[in-house]
């Protein structure tokens, strides 16, 4: 069975950071496909960061490029660093993983993710 839990989300003002946690408990066999998703009032939840250890790969979104990187510890926790935040980054952002082959179009895609964190709420001031 497979949990994620997330974990360092809060306020902060804009231009500062925060880095919040993906607690991975559990395991499927197969190429782990784990990242990052966001959602606001009204918007479709989207994809910040995703990282595919069976192609090696990680991708970010345009918007967060050179501000945000997702990173994966020995403790199998994984980890997004954001800086330089500005108010539209205010999001609930949602740990998401499964394991098997996917293409690279799917990785970025909600849809394309069976387990799921509950979320953790940031909020960016200007």
């Amino acid at each position: 069975q497979v949990k994620l839990e997330e974990s360092g989300g809060g306020s902060v003002q804009a231009g500062g950071s925060l880095r919040i946690s993906c607690a991975v408990f559990g395991s499927v066999f197969g190429s782990e496909c784990i990242g990052w998703f966001r959602e606001t009032p009204g918007k479709e939840r989207e994809y910040v960061a995703v990282r595919y250890d069976g192609p090696g790969e990680t991708w970010y979104a345009d918007f967060v490029k050179g501000r945000f990187t997702i990173s994966r510890a020995r403790n199998l926790t994984v980890y997004l660093q954001m800086d330089k935040l500005a108010p539209e980054d205010t999001a609930m952002y949602y740990c998401a993983a499964d394991w098997g082959t996917m293409t690279a179009e799917q990785a970025l895609q909600s849809g394309a993710f069976f387990y799921w964190g509950q979320g953790t709420r940031v909020t960016i001031s200007s």
